[in-house]
């Protein structure tokens, strides 16, 4: 009979522990040591080779003939991968509740099938008719796709094993269990030891697994951080569920960049590929309204461009709020100490609010200077020109920073028709080129740009008024 044995895991950092402590010594997390019950092997059976061991190679006579990306048929989908599936990889996917995981998986799954690959959708959460019922809604109709309603390690294995498919889904990695252990699916030691198994089992066979993960309130994967080690990348699906736009990012890609993201529009029949995310961001654009300008961003290698609103208005309290949505707070407490300190504006007694529209979350610093455009018009009510893009980053001294790639974000901001790009002055006195359709605008710092937008401190001076 194998050894029993109890211990108490971190479910955030995987270290283990005899008995129960209230604060995890490895990564010092509060109240996240879970009790688990492990089954250790006998030690003649832990120490009895397997097979033939293994002979080192030489770099050059790896055989990688057959290691060609598949195509998943999703053009977003295969560009945050890194341009498709890897043969014997494992990939995770994470996402909130109800966010479309599972939808954007079987679309994949219907996609490759429609292709005569063959796919192993295995549905540890739903009945083989739940899912039938969502790939009928989805209009699916795959006949190399198959369904497997298990939880069972093993049995999941048998069956992958018995029709060989080109593809597994496990849907999802926290409700399958592995029958040499006894604690509950979910738990730290059964996550690991599946992704364990099933990662062992995938690669010499060279298929590709999909698990999907569930995440915590965080925002991260549930279950032991050692689990995004294990797998070879790291996708989430992002968006608010009450927004129609999904994002798909990279955490971890081993075969590719971190960099991408794929924009997906919610539709009742799935989700729907957006080629050109800009246009779809500056749709419902109000182009009369103050306290709105056009940033130009870059995801990997593919220049968006997004409005951000801000408001401001004059608080009640003494001490006033800053609240972002898809913007980085921290970055909106600098640019408002640089728009106080080095422009001049009274912003200590102003309630400001900055949202991205559409949903879309920003992280780059190239987004700083529309950013505080907004913040101003919308301090002083002054429209910004509606032709107009901002692009750089914002320092401390209120100058004007220089960013990556300036030239293909002004060739997309040309491509959508606005006339006019402010850039940094460094980058303007280059004389690099620019699509003759765009006029180039060179600011050294921010009150350059804000003293040059029209109506910006016309008529009385209230609050918020620049000091000469």
């Amino acid at each position: 009979m194998p050894r029993q044995r109890t211990t108490w895991i971190c479910q955030e950092c995987g270290a283990s522990s005899p008995a129960y402590l209230g604060r995890c010594p490895g990564c010092g997390a509060w109240h996240s040591m879970v009790e688990t019950i492990d089954q250790s092997a006998p030690p003649s059976r832990a120490r009895r080779p397997q097979g033939e061991a293994a002979r080192p190679v030489r770099l050059q006579d790896v055989d990688v003939s057959s290691g060609g990306r598949v195509s998943i048929g999703i053009e977003e989908f295969d560009r945050v991968l890194g341009g498709g599936i890897v043969p014997g990889s494992v990939v995770l996917i994470g996402g909130d509740p109800g966010i479309g995981k599972s939808t954007l998986i079987l679309q994949a799954a219907s996609e490759l099938s429609k292709r005569e690959l063959t796919v192993l959708y295995v549905s540890a959460e739903e009945s083989a008719r739940q899912v039938r019922m969502r790939a009928d809604r989805m209009d699916v109709d795959g006949a190399s796709l198959y369904l497997l309603a298990e939880v069972d390690l093993d049995t999941i294995i048998g069956a992958a094993e018995q029709i060989e498919p080109d593809l597994v889904i496990i849907d999802s990695v926290q409700t399958i269990q592995a029958a040499e252990l006894e604690s509950a699916p979910g738990t730290v030691s059964q996550v690991r030891q599946c992704a364990h198994r099933l990662s062992g089992w995938a690669k010499p066979r060279n298929i590709p697994v999909f698990l999907i993960g569930h995440v915590t309130k965080e925002g991260t994967v549930a279950g032991p951080r050692v689990l995004e080690h294990m797998v070879d990348a790291v996708l989430y699906l992002e968006g608010d569920r009450f927004h129609q736009y999904r994002m798909l990012r990279a955490a971890k890609n081993r075969f590719g960049s971190t960099n991408e993201i794929g924009v997906f529009d919610m539709a009742d029949s799935g989700l729907r590929e957006v080629t050109n995310p800009s246009e779809v961001f500056l749709e419902e654009r109000n182009e009369m309204a103050p306290g709105s300008a056009v940033a130009v961003t870059l995801e990997g290698s593919r220049p968006i461009l997004l409005e951000i609103q801000a408001l401001a208005a004059t608080t009640a309290f003494g001490l006033p709020r800053r609240s972002a949505t898809g913007f980085d707070t921290n970055r909106l407490h600098l640019l408002l100490a640089v728009l106080q300190r080095r422009v001049g504006m009274a912003l200590g007694n102003h309630d400001v609010y900055v949202s991205i529209v559409g949903g879309f979350r920003v992280t780059e610093p190239a987004a700083d200077f529309a950013a505080a455009v907004a913040i101003a018009s919308g301090m002083r009510d002054a429209r910004v020109p509606a032709d107009t893009v901002y692009i750089g980053e914002v320092g401390l001294s209120g100058d004007i920073r220089m960013v990556q790639q300036i030239d293909r974000r002004i060739q997309e901001a040309a491509r959508l028709g606005f006339q006019r790009a402010v850039v940094p002055a460094r980058w303007r006195e280059s004389g690099r080129r620019h699509p003759e359709n765009i006029d180039i605008v060179g600011v050294t710092t921010l009150r350059e740009a804000v003293m040059a937008i029209p109506g910006m401190f016309g008529g009385s001076q209230g609050d918020g008024a620049v000091d000469e």
